[in-house]
């Protein structure tokens, strides 16, 4: 993603203001959308609650299999997020020609 779109996806000037601008494009984690975050250490209920934007439009560029991949990358539960095999084996890549 910051690669097309040349500048980077989440430009916080502090952690909080990094954590609250993913927060603001993936969504406010919830026990709903990753089983366990609220007894994390540094969770705080009182975080702001963010739904989830659509990220094509955050990357206007990208086809929809990049959007896919991207999504899979971005996923804040990491029990849910994509391998490294994954991805390199993800539609997004089979132009390149590119076999794990």
């Amino acid at each position: 993603a910051e690669m097309v779109n040349q500048r980077p996806l989440f430009p916080g000037d502090s952690e909080i203001d990094e954590l609250f601008k993913i927060f603001r494009t993936l969504g406010t984690p919830n026990e709903d959308t990753w089983p366990g975050v609220t007894s994390l250490p540094d969770f705080k209920s009182s975080f702001p609650k963010w739904s989830p934007k659509d990220l094509s439009t955050i990357v206007p560029n990208l086809d929809p299999a990049g959007i896919d991949l991207l999504s899979k990358m971005l996923c804040l539960d990491p029990s849910k997020r994509i391998t490294a095999r994954g991805a390199l084996e993800h539609e997004y890549f089979k132009d390149i020609g590119f076999v794990p």
